[in-house]
């Protein structure tokens, strides 16, 4: 039986007749009415604000995502960062607050997320900077923020650094503008479907696996894992229902054009683009990146065929892969805009969980040291030797009780829930996220944090780069405990009270 201040719906109706019954009617009526929600809270209002801007370095820069030094040549688009700010008010009373940004980065490097709330700590008094999430769109073209990753030229370009520096003055920027310029608005949520990530790990006779492995040859048995190819979208407008935000959760990273030496945002430009011509230039667009450790743009078979028909449709892989997004979020919205919210209930839970590391075994320490020892013969090798060193430096440090602190964000927004994680997520611990959920829909953000590939069981069976232990921080039993920590984080926000 539904509970309301202390009262049930009998004890109410018990009271008819009585002298209670008059100054009891108004709490049956709304007991009545909050009788089927499973919300744990009362609706408040919403607010929203919304800010970008462009992070695009001044000259050339080294680009982050492979294992040799890049050094940008050109931008051949813009990299950004889009934010918006929630806050729901019962009255003038603050019930809860986010502020979430996007980012055209490969990851949120260590660090950087600490000295954004530091800036932000005194500059908004009235938010609670743990509440702020930052996350990334994955692109292998963007800027690079630490100077000890690739064997840089003495001169003639921007220093990692001295971008870094210049990156958290932004990212202040527009979380603290977004949030300055919140006001009334609603929120919508919808569901399309884009054929954009492909699992990129082949299977072979004798069980092993490899990332783009060929899958032309007699031993190629098969892909390994599942696509997700869902596009989860969030979409919020002002007090006239002018659309204002959206948010684009796609389980894949933007990684088309990985290995050119330029700036690029790759697909989600074209996205932005695209979806600007129709609804504005000042609509916010947040690229969120599902559980996609796994997974990538790249085609694994029919390639022939599917460039015959790109080529026919006259766009380039970008515009493809755009046309399919754009395509379904406009599904997606078509069903957000009919169901507007303004008093959708915000809840945020913030909180630091313990994974379990995956521990370095002796033949993986003995291997690793042979590649360090070939591997530091020559400079150009200097990435490719430190993540093999980093290897040692775990076996030497590791104890059976180790663990990976990360910080984990878990929203309630009306029916929908949003989960933070820091890996770079393979997309069966996501599908179990989104199938245990208790929520309509729900949005997994991958890359809120530095990153490390965090995989399946079945992919470290297999072996390769992504499930090997230069690759991974945590693996498979650590996967399962931030499953697990995940959907009970989401659980407590629909508790019925």
């Amino acid at each position: 039986m539904f509970h309301f201040q202390g009262f049930c719906i009998m004890d109410c109706l018990r009271a008819r007749g009585s002298k209670r019954w008059g100054s009891l009617l108004p709490m049956v009526a709304m007991a009545i009415v909050l009788a089927g929600s499973t919300s744990p809270v009362i609706a408040a209002d919403l607010h929203v604000g919304k800010a970008r801007r462009n992070i695009t370095p001044d000259g050339p820069i080294p680009l982050s995502g492979q294992m040799h030094t890049r050094i940008s040549k050109a931008v051949e688009s813009p990299v950004y960062a889009e934010a918006i700010a929630l806050e729901s008010r019962d009255g003038q009373t603050s019930v809860d607050q986010a502020i979430m940004i996007a980012c055209d980065l490969v990851a949120i490097r260590e660090g950087i997320i600490d000295d954004v709330r530091s800036k932000l700590k005194d500059r908004l008094p009235g938010f609670d900077v743990s509440k702020l999430v930052i996350s990334a769109t994955h692109t292998h073209t963007a800027p690079e923020v630490r100077d000890e990753a690739y064997d840089l030229p003495p001169d003639g370009i921007v220093r990692p650094s001295q971008y870094r520096v210049s990156l958290v003055d932004r990212l202040a920027e527009v979380a603290a503008e977004a949030w300055d310029g919140r006001k009334p608005g609603f929120v919508g949520w919808g569901l399309g479907h884009a054929v954009v990530a492909h699992n990129r790990r082949a299977l072979y006779k004798f069980g092993e696996a490899k990332m783009y492995g060929a899958t032309n040859t007699p031993n190629f048995r098969g892909i390994e894992g599942y696509e997700d190819h869902g596009v989860e979208v969030l979409c919020f407008w002002n007090s006239d229902r002018q659309l204002i935000a959206t948010a684009i959760n796609v389980a894949c990273p933007a990684q088309e054009v990985e290995s050119r030496s330029a700036v690029n945002a790759d697909f989600w430009h074209q996205v932005r683009t695209a979806l600007r011509k129709e609804h504005g230039d000042d609509l916010c667009i947040l690229g969120w990146i599902g559980a996609a450790g796994d997974q990538s743009p790249h085609l694994m078979f029919r390639k022939a065929a599917e460039e015959r028909m790109r080529k026919l449709r006259g766009l380039d892989p970008l515009e493809e892969i755009a046309r399919r997004v754009v395509d379904a979020w406009q599904e997606a919205y078509d069903g957000a805009k009919q169901e507007m919210h303004g008093d959708a209930p915000l809840m945020h839970r913030v909180s630091m969980i313990d994974l379990p590391v995956r521990q370095v075994t002796e033949a993986e320490r003995a291997a690793a040291q042979k590649e360090v020892e070939a591997l530091s013969k020559d400079p150009k090798n200097l990435t490719r030797m430190r993540w093999n060193k980093a290897v040692l430096d775990r076996y030497e440090s590791q104890t059976p009780e180790t663990t990976y602190p990360m910080e984990l964000h878990v929203l309630r927004l009306g029916d929908v829930a949003i989960a933070t994680n820091s890996f770079e997520l393979f997309t069966d611990y996501g599908i179990q996220m989104k199938s245990r959920s208790p929520a309509l829909q729900t949005f997994v953000i991958q890359l809120a944090g530095p990153g490390s590939y965090l995989p399946s069981q079945r992919a470290v069976l297999g072996g390769s780069y992504s499930a090997v232990i230069q690759s991974n921080k945590v693996g498979p039993e650590g996967g399962q405990t931030l499953v697990d920590e995940t959907v009970s984080g989401i659980e407590k926000l629909w508790e019925k009270k």
